[in-house]
């Protein structure tokens, strides 16, 4: 599967209209800064505490456009996201590592296929062989290599269970996931901010969470999983042509905070 293939995309686009889907966008963040190398990484380069919308919103252009942008679109902006990460090194990581790309795409897939299966109660039948082939092209804009990702959808529970099973969180994944879900900068959204932490500790696997020394208890499983499936339950009595007809305005939106970006960073470069 290559970029220039323009391989069938059909369930992943699916999944990705769903706006349920962001439920569990704290859960990737976290697993994905339960990697050491991650987590370094993202402290050593990321200015997350001072606008901590940024890495929301480049990760979510990412996946709309690869998603739903044209092949051309998505490989022009794969070139330039490889070029970024050739800048992000330090002491054992690298931005371009192949193995570090595999995880943060798997933990993007796993997101999804958690929100379908556990939450959504697979609304549309079992979509996960086919999400977990396609969602592969994710990986492959940013050049990871052919072969270094699960292969299919057992390849990849078994990878997924591995790796949630041989993580360590270190003092700086804590750090981060802090900054995540105690934002100074958010502070304005109060209730949402709330919410945010409780459905982000509650979806988490109970050993990362308890790496991550975040507090729960049975109690607290309980509320959410009746909130949840409350919510879930009305949520798919929405059609769901109407649930996912916001996909045009992601991509304009996408596009246009691209557009921008890129306006900028031609400024810098002149003024430089």
């Amino acid at each position: 599967m290559s970029v220039e293939s323009a391989p069938d995309r059909t369930v992943l686009r699916r999944l990705a209209a769903e706006p349920a889907v962001m439920l569990a966008a704290g859960r990737a963040l976290l697993l994905q800064v339960a990697h050491p190398k991650v987590a370094q990484g993202v402290a050593d380069h990321s200015d997350m505490r001072e606008r901590p919308l940024d890495r929301l919103f480049g990760t979510l252009d990412f996946l709309t456009i690869v998603a739903f942008g044209t092949p051309e679109e998505a490989e022009r902006l794969g070139r330039g996201i490889r070029r970024m990460h050739e800048r992000i090194t330090g002491p054992g990581y690298s931005g371009n590592d192949p193995d570090l790309q595999v995880w943060v795409n798997a933990t993007l897939t796993d997101a999804a296929l958690y929100v379908h299966e556990e939450i959504l109660r697979r609304p549309g039948g079992d979509l996960a062989p086919a999400y977990v082939e396609q969602a592969r092209y994710v990986a492959d804009v940013l050049g990871c290599p052919p072969g270094a990702q699960p292969a299919d959808l057992p390849a990849f529970r078994a990878y997924m269970d591995g790796m949630i099973g041989s993580l360590e969180v270190t003092g700086t994944g804590r750090e981060v996931a802090r900054a995540v879900l105690h934002a100074r900068k958010l502070r304005w959204l109060g209730p949402a901010l709330w919410f945010n932490r409780y459905v982000t500790t509650g979806l988490l696997p109970p050993r990362l969470r308890e790496q991550y020394g975040l507090p729960w208890g049975p109690r607290r499983e309980r509320v959410l999983w009746v909130l949840l499936r409350t919510g879930a339950f009305g949520y798919r009595l929405v059609p769901g042509p109407v649930r996912r007809a916001g996909v045009p305005l992601m991509l304009w939106r996408s596009r246009t905070r691209l557009a921008r970006r890129a306006r900028r960073s031609a400024a810098a470069r002149g003024a430089a």
